[in-house]
């Protein structure tokens, strides 16, 4: 798919096992972040795109016309595809937020056994890492304010062909139950988790979400056309329970063959065409 355009960045869309899709986009976009967001998290990030639209949205919280050196946060982007990460890598580094990315190519497990060791970002493969972010050096980093993934979920479907493809697609090496796992134990008290989802999941999730401390602060159901069901879920943890429910929302993509203006919404600070 040779390269994807933003409108301020732009992604190589060649190697990863996983290509620039609607669920990413909107994942970025519409997820929570907040200006005091200083530690994430990206979990399986594929071409990077879920994780520059973060940095994006970060950097104009934090710095606004500032360069984008003044911005103090890190994204850090696994993947356990190394062509993934390695295109991930290329695309921070060309991207205006380059110090403020790092892509590494580790499984979630391995990265719970460096935390776990004391050490958040560790040794990174050569070529992985985009940049060093202002202050971080090299300490380790136990805990983070932001964890967010589009995650493989296809658990009974039939599996595509293509190895890496299915990998990508399929929640055999990794399923959101385990991210929700990571999730607890790597979040710090006031953190949160983030992931776009089948709308079917939506009441496992939930509930598997609880028995690990995590409670919905927001669900937004998303609908390809107006007359369907949701397709899609993005849910958001805490580890505060709020006192009433969650909040809720939905998002219509297209409606008679036209993006909708909600979607255009969404998605303009991002896309050419919105």
């Amino acid at each position: 798919m040779g390269i994807f355009r933003f409108k301020r960045f732009s992604v190589k869309n060649e190697r990863s096992a996983m290509k620039v899709n609607t669920d990413g986009v909107l994942l970025g976009a519409s997820m929570t972040i907040l200006p005091s967001d200083m530690e994430l998290l990206d979990i399986g990030t594929g071409t990077g795109t879920v994780a520059l639209i973060a940095a994006q949205r970060l950097y104009d919280l934090q710095s606004g016309t500032l360069p984008a050196s003044a911005a103090d946060f890190l994204v850090q982007a696994i993947d356990i595809d190394l062509d993934s990460a390695s295109e991930a890598a290329e695309n921070f580094a060309e991207s205006p937020w380059s110090g403020n990315l790092l892509a590494e190519n580790i499984s979630l497990d391995g990265l719970e056994l460096r935390l776990d060791a004391g050490d958040g970002l560790g040794a990174c493969d050569c070529g992985m890492r985009a940049g060093t972010a202002v202050g971080r050096g090299g300490t380790g980093r136990m805990e983070y304010d932001f964890i967010f993934s589009n995650p493989p979920y296809f658990e009974s479907s039939l599996k595509a062909p293509d190895e890496r493809r299915r990998a990508a697609r399929h929640a055999e090496t990794m399923s959101y139950r385990d991210i929700v796992d990571f999730s607890s134990r790597h979040l710090k008290a006031n953190g949160r988790l983030s992931m776009i989802l089948p709308a079917e999941v939506e009441q496992d999730l939930l509930r598997y979400a609880a028995s690990g401390g995590l409670f919905p602060f927001r669900i937004l159901r998303i609908k390809s056309v107006p007359r369907k069901e949701p397709y899609r879920i993005m849910a958001e943890f805490s580890r505060v329970a709020r006192d009433g429910e969650a909040e809720e929302g939905l998002l219509v993509i297209q409606d008679g063959g036209r993006y909708t203006e909600e979607y255009c919404s969404v998605t303009h600070e991002f896309l050419l065409y919105s």
